[in-house]
């Protein structure tokens, strides 16, 4: 078989993780936005490229090789920017084999808590949850048209070296919202770039939620980030009292417990199964402040 080419339209924080434990299985290609962050893009194994909402002939020669096609990049009101842009490009792709859309949970919309999976009704509350399941549509409808297959990663709460509660206890932002019965599933991004490449080596199309196995209130998991590094977590502050972007408030207006199944049977066992295993490993090894591994903390 030859040599996967692997082509991330929005290579962001699950981009670069993805690339960091693959770069030895591919050629990997992404984009961002500003040549600032290409050495960025470098340092995780990607090859950088720019793409602003237009293709380029750089960005047309390479999906011209490529293999297989991992879009990261949020809808727009005037719908994906990827398929506004190079929707000829890709239909036209001589060595494409696969597509991959990472999506959101957020898809679901509000389930008061129930259990959910790939066959529960998408309802989504907020416009760019709306958009997304637009986004899906378009892209599973490209994949029949072109007769690829397309796998949807519909990803939960996204955490990880530099973005977790470990970092916003040490800076001074931790916060400990309590509403009741509320809860979030997360994943590591080590869990994605894993459920990820598993996909693609199956040239696996489908839905699947990439998701741990604990949907948890988001205090405990404060709290415990904060039991790691032996300091008092913040206190508790009622959720109607607090001071809330519009954003962050609206991610308080879905509660549902995400349920992997799907994933799990397409031959991926998470490495991280739940917050604690993922903040001991992270706390132990000490890559939670950017990935690079140093000692805790000591306080």
């Amino acid at each position: 078989m030859s040599e996967k080419q692997i082509f991330i339209f929005g290579a962001g924080y699950s981009g670069k993780a993805f690339a960091r434990a693959n770069r030895d299985a591919a050629v990997i290609l992404g984009t961002t936005r500003s040549d600032e962050k290409f050495d960025a893009l470098r340092q995780a194994g990607i090859a950088p490229l720019l793409f602003d909402g237009a293709l380029t002939g750089e960005i047309g020669e390479a999906l011209a090789k490529t293999t297989h096609l991992v879009i990261s990049v949020a809808p727009e009101e005037a719908g994906d920017p990827v398929l506004n842009a190079a929707r000829e490009a890709i239909t036209g792709m001589p060595a494409l084999e696969w597509i991959g859309y990472l999506s959101t949970v957020g898809v679901y919309g509000d389930y008061g808590g129930a259990w959910v999976d790939e066959t529960a009704a998408c309802r989504p509350v907020s416009k760019r949850s709306v958009m997304r399941v637009e986004a899906e549509q378009a892209w599973l409808k490209l994949g029949a048209e072109i007769g690829k297959p397309v796998a949807i990663l519909r990803l939960s709460g996204i955490y990880g070296p530099g973005r977790n509660a470990l970092v916003n206890l040490e800076n001074g932002t931790a916060r400990r919202l309590v509403k009741p019965d509320q809860v979030f599933n997360r994943i590591h991004c080590d869990d994605i770039a894993g459920a990820l490449w598993r996909l693609v080596e199956g040239n696996t199309g489908g839905i699947f939620n990439v998701t741990d196995d604990e949907p948890a209130p988001p205090q405990d998991v404060v709290a415990y980030a904060a039991s790691l590094m032996g300091v008092e977590p913040p206190p508790e502050i009622p959720f109607d009292t607090a001071q809330l972007s519009p954003m962050a408030r609206s991610f308080y207006g879905e509660n549902k417990r995400v349920a992997n199944a799907a994933i799990k049977a397409a031959g991926y066992s998470l490495r991280f199964p739940d917050y604690r295993a993922a903040f001991d490993h992270m706390w132990a090894s000490g890559d939670w402040r950017d990935g690079e591994a140093r000692s805790p903390m000591k306080r």
